[in-house]
């Protein structure tokens, strides 16, 4: 109270002698008084009485004044691209690290704790937002992550990470291509203080991860610097339930730098830089029974494969910002590189699968990205923008097969002839979009906000589509929020996986039968998704339980050539190709609770996706499963339908203990889907405290995770199902300790 006085009182003299502007301000004039004789005194204590003033704030440091504008740039870009009237779920990075593992975890595994996030293994995806396979879209401080070729490696890495948010629903006409959902990354803020961190982190399964960051402000430029390294025996999921994986070891390094420049009070100049280096063992599956005889040998160990894949990505991305007035903009110029090559055992793989893949594909994508937010007045900020991008891609298959002992009878088997057969596609495409969108404030607590979107591709198919967007929030009372909305989507493939395959080089009369040949011969080309959104939700914060919020959201999709991606064959990569129709339908429940130290979370997603009638690349699938699919509604393969999440942390005494739990009713499985596997539960404990070791401000943090505390044992994938090839196990209990040092 005494504060607060203090400051109201220096505050009101301030007002008082305040003097406006535009005053004329008078010379000041001393006048000395005449002298006066006074009679002798004894000396007389006296207290002096000074007037109470608050005490003066330090002046701030050149760093905290680049902070500060730094801040103001964000606050605006973050206006430039607010995502008006979606459904949004957002992490920070004291979440972040208040759950087991902290960064150390994967950004997929942190992911899983969002509503609506579906756990899958690597070969399928690693992850599904609402039902929906891949459709998600990345981006980093509003700027749009073009999409990779990789499988398995991530190449943002946990650690980086300010913020993140995940959109999904009725998404506002700026977000286009990838509409599943938008996960939008803030980096951090906080990390340029000339200070850094380094770490060391292991445990089960081999692992050993070591990582460093270092972040700083030299004059207006803001800089931060992270890299990590991780290896263990567990790169890929256990095709097994045993506790060991044989051949699946991993190394990863990651590395990112970022740049921001303030050129003036009014313009920022930012630079981001992302790269990964992968490799992995494929993991073996022992027992399994020769099908083939290749190079004379029909008798092989399936523990001995010896398959591996490299992967390479890199990004950048170049910003300027700009605020005047009631505009501000951002251009962005972005490339990235990506890099995968499947090596096969080549006769290992004959000898199991009838043929021996090395794939290789290779993606350059370079484009330009801009977004402006013109506040008209009070009601009403205009959005607009585009983005334009060129990707060059090629796509390698060197393929060893064996020729049919019966032309006419795939089952009468094999003639052991080897021959193999290569082919190549090369391409330069293009996506170009633009928007405009109108956020209206009809009152203080109703907001619609409409749009339109325009997108064109050119890739192996050619297409376009005008996408109307609308969105109405309603604010009623205070901590309640409603939303409603309308989105048609437009969604192209992924060029690399829309990739045609030359079936006349397996096929005769160009070839001789043989195990390659397809039973269907037909490859239509991929083709872009269109679809309908419609979502609605609300969130309530519960205010006779201070702290709790809750919330909860539908949502409906209608689809035409609904896009869906399979691993089809012994080759860890993906092939796209098109339902005709698809719907999906889901609802998700989320809650939320914070209360001094403690902090818990409790999300559950119920979800439904269907679809019919193979439109493209169906050679990939028998002709008996074909035929099926074509009169028959059947569930995606990665449809789940109940999932779900919670966790929650509680700091005492300067302990952090933390609890986070997954669930899945079970991917599908069986012919055309028609089956799914059993439910699961991982539930995974952290614990972390922090010792004054060298410094009070630089702690020496030390934690102990669990995963998988009550090594339950689950299969992500059983091996079947559409566009599924191999097993693929959850992780067995696994004790991980790990160290940090602030420096």
């Amino acid at each position: 109270m005494a504060t607060l006085t203090l400051f109201y009182l220096n505050s009101t003299a301030m007002a008082q002698t305040a003097a406006p502007s535009n005053a004329t301000t008078l010379p000041s004039v001393e006048v000395t008084a005449p002298p006066r004789v006074h009679p002798s005194r004894p000396p007389k204590l006296r207290t002096v009485r000074k007037r109470l003033q608050a005490p003066e704030t330090p002046p701030s440091t050149a760093a905290q004044t680049v902070a500060g504008q730094n801040a103001t740039f964000d606050q605006t870009r973050d206006n430039v691209v607010a995502p008006i009237g979606a459904t949004s779920h957002t992490m920070n990075r004291q979440a972040i690290e208040a759950l087991p593992q902290g960064n150390n975890a994967t950004l997929d595994k942190v992911l899983l704790q969002f509503p609506g996030v579906t756990q899958d293994s690597a070969a399928s995806g690693e992850l599904h937002v609402r039902n929906e396979h891949a459709n998600l879209q990345y981006r980093i401080n509003g700027v749009m992550l073009p999409d990779g070729v990789g499988a398995f490696g991530q190449i943002l890495d946990t650690g980086i990470v300010g913020s993140m948010s995940l959109l999904t629903g009725a998404l506002p006409a700026q977000y286009g291509f990838r509409t599943a959902g938008v996960l939008d990354i803030q980096t951090k803020a906080d990390a340029f203080n000339n200070s850094g961190v380094v770490g060391v982190y292991g445990g089960s399964n081999g692992t050993i991860s070591t990582n460093v960051e270092y972040g700083g402000t030299a004059g207006q430029t803001q800089y931060f610097v992270s890299g990590r390294f991780l290896q263990n025996n567990l790169g890929i999921e256990n095709p097994t339930a045993s506790v060991n994986a044989i051949h699946d070891r991993t190394n990863q390094e990651k590395g990112f730098l970022y740049l921001s420049t303030v050129l003036d009070p009014t313009s920022r100049l930012t630079f981001m830089s992302g790269v990964s280096n992968a490799t992995f063992q494929i993991p073996n599956n022992p027992g399994q029974t020769p099908n083939f005889t290749a190079f004379g040998v029909s008798n092989f160990d399936s523990s001995k494969l010896n398959e591996h894949q490299n992967e390479f990505n890199q990004f950048n991305v170049v910003a300027y910002q700009k605020s005047v007035g009631e505009w501000d903009t951002q251009i962005a110029y972005f490339n990235r590189y990506s890099q995968l090559h499947f090596y096969p055992d080549p006769i290992g793989d004959l000898v199991f699968n009838g043929a021996s893949s090395d794939v290789y594909r290779q993606s350059l994508v370079n484009g330009i990205q801009q977004d402006t937010a013109w506040r008209v007045g009070y009601a009403h900020t205009l959005r607009f923008g585009f983005s334009v991008s060129a990707e060059r891609t090629l796509v390698n298959s060197g393929t060893t097969v064996l020729p049919l002992a019966d032309p006419t009878d795939p089952t009468a088997g094999t003639i052991d002839a080897p021959f193999s057969i290569f082919d190549s596609n090369a391409k330069t495409g293009w996506l170009t979009g633009t928007y405009l969108q109108d956020e209206w404030r009809i009152t203080n607590n109703l907001t619609l906000n409409a749009g339109l979107r325009f997108d064109q591709m050119y890739q192996y198919v050619n297409a376009n589509q005008l996408s109307p967007r609308v969105s109405l929030t309603w604010k009623p009372f205070d901590g309640t929020t409603f939303h409603a909305g309308y989105a048609r989507n437009f969604t192209p493939p992924s060029q690399v996986i829309a990739s045609p395959t030359n079936l006349a080089l397996v096929t005769p009369p160009n070839a001789p039968a043989n195990t390659q040949t397809p039973e269907v011969p037909v490859s239509s080309p991929v083709l872009p998704e269109r679809s309908h959104v419609f979502d609605v939700g609300v969130v309530q914060k519960i205010y006779p339980i201070p702290g709790l919020e809750v919330g909860v959201d539908g949502y409906y999709k209608i689809a035409r050539d609904l896009l869906d991606d399979g691993q089809f064959g012994a080759a860890y990569v993906l092939n796209g190709f098109n339902y005709d129709r698809g719907e999906n339908v889901g609802i998700e429940v989320k809650s939320t609770y914070r209360n001094g130290n403690f902090n818990a979370y409790a999300n559950l997603a119920w979800a439904r996706q269907i679809a019919t009638n193979v439109v493209s690349n169906q050679y990939l699938f028998g002709q008996d499963e074909l035929n099926y699919i074509a009169t028959h509604y059947v569930y995606t393969d990665h449809a789940q339908t109940l999932t779900a999440s919670a966790g929650a942390s509680y700091l005492w005494d300067g302990t952090r203990y933390s609890v986070s739990m997954i669930y899945g009713s079970g991917l599908r499985a069986g012919f055309a889907n028609t089956d799914h596997l059993p439910a699961y539960t991982q539930v995974n404990l952290g614990l972390s405290h922090d010792f004054n070791i060298v410094a009070p401000n630089k702690p020496t943090t030390v934690r102990f995770d669990v995963v998988n505390l009550f090594d339950t044992i689950y299969q992500i994938r059983d091996g079947t199902g559409i566009g599924v090839f191999a097993p693929q196990y959850g992780p067995r209990r696994g004790f991980y300790v790990g160290v940090s040092q602030r420096f």
